[in-house]
């Protein structure tokens, strides 16, 4: 488990980009993240291709403290490749048979899992197994840090919770403050330049009623440390003469 992760979420589907489907796993996931005291790194929402789906496995796990959640494509029909492009991405070989996938299939469907859904059972080496509680149907997982679940949300979100209950249950506390300055963001730069890079900074504009205005929020793992960058940032916006308020 990475003390330190950065989550990366893949959801597949063409479906969701033609306006077929409405994706729901991103909220799903990243409502789970933020209550656990987590954030997203990034997320992909990706046609149904192989290749751009391998370079973003790729790009993923060059990344040391990488987490993925990776929905759709472990399925057995002709557009389900998830399975043989994460093997390619991430051990640089082809599919095994997972013998205890294998069982949990046709106990599951008997012989209704031949030809086509057995192939399920064909898994990267060293896949570990994501318990399904819908239907028993497996997801499955790599170095602890790879999950890849079905794209049904009815399936996907209950091992998303599993998984996150197991693997990251929850962050250590962040304190943050977060406050409104009237004026532009231009205004900040270089009052955001002084803030270290060990605090989480982010500058949202807005404009309204013929004012700028630009909320800030800073967060840390330490509260002192906190403290002592919103109160130079407030200073700061005192001796410009800007006006500033806290959100509550």
């Amino acid at each position: 488990m990475n003390e330190n992760p950065n989550f990366y979420s893949v959801i597949i589907g063409t479906e969701l980009l033609n306006g077929r489907r409405s994706d729901s796993h991103f909220k799903t996931v990243n409502d789970q993240l933020v209550s656990r005291g987590w954030e997203h790194k990034a997320n992909f929402v990706i046609k149904d291709d192989p290749q751009l789906l391998h370079d973003i496995f790729v790009l993923i796990k060059t990344d040391s403290r990488s987490v993925m959640f990776s929905f759709g494509g472990i399925g057995s029909t002709p557009d389900d490749f998830t399975r043989e492009v994460a093997s390619a991405a991430f051990t640089g070989s082809g599919l095994v048979r997972h013998k205890e996938a294998e069982t949990i299939i046709i106990d599951r469907i008997g012989q209704r899992a031949f030809p086509h859904p057995i192939k399920m059972a064909d898994l990267p080496v060293g896949s570990k197994l994501v318990h399904n509680p819908f239907n028993k149907m497996p997801g499955f997982q790599l170095d602890d840090k790879y999950f890849f679940v079905p794209g049904f949300p009815e399936m996907a979100h209950p091992m998303i919770v599993n998984i996150l209950d197991e693997f990251y249950p929850e962050n250590n506390v962040r304190y943050s403050c977060n406050f409104i300055a009237e004026c532009s963001e231009t205004m900040l730069i270089d009052i955001m330049n002084n803030i270290p890079d060990s605090l989480n900074l982010s500058c949202l504009p807005s404009f309204e009623n013929n004012t700028f205005k630009s909320e800030i929020y800073l967060s840390n793992e330490n509260q002192a440390t906190l403290q002592k960058w919103c109160a130079f940032f407030k200073d700061e916006l005192e001796k410009m003469g800007v006006f500033w308020k806290e959100i509550c």
